[in-house]
């Protein structure tokens, strides 16, 4: 059974740094693409990073790129999204997200989700 897990979210002031984690089961995961959304009410969910495995790719959204960063734990199945110098207007629902073909910024590619982890940034 695929699974998604994602953890690591929180509350945090504007400024600050959290690690999203994205535990992953039930398939090989160096054969698909890892994705990273957010998603806040009202708003389209979109991608801010994936990550294809073997051979190792990394894509992150330009608007974020300075401050997120993508990686893969080196012996565990887990992808992780390390994210920086939060503002308030990264607040959002935070998904990982499995593609079999390819890495997209639109939701279209991915066929498995996680349920998503909430991430508050706020003075």
């Amino acid at each position: 059974q695929v699974q998604l897990v994602e953890s690591g979210g929180g509350s945090v002031k504007p400024g600050e740094s959290l690690t999203l984690s994205c535990a992953t089961s039930g398939f090989t995961l160096e054969y698909f693409r890892i994705g990273w959304f957010r998603q806040v009410p009202g708003k389209e969910r979109e991608g801010v990073a994936c990550m294809k495995i073997l051979p190792q790719d990394l894509f992150v959204r330009p608007s974020v790129r300075a401050r997120f960063t993508i990686s893969k734990d080196k012996y565990k199945d887990i992808v992780y999204l390390q994210m920086r110098d939060l503002s308030p207007e990264d607040t959002g629902t935070y998904f990982c997200a499995r593609s079999a073909t390819s890495c997209s910024w639109s939701p279209d590619p991915y066929t498995h989700w996680g349920q998503g982890v909430q991430v508050t940034v706020s003075a």
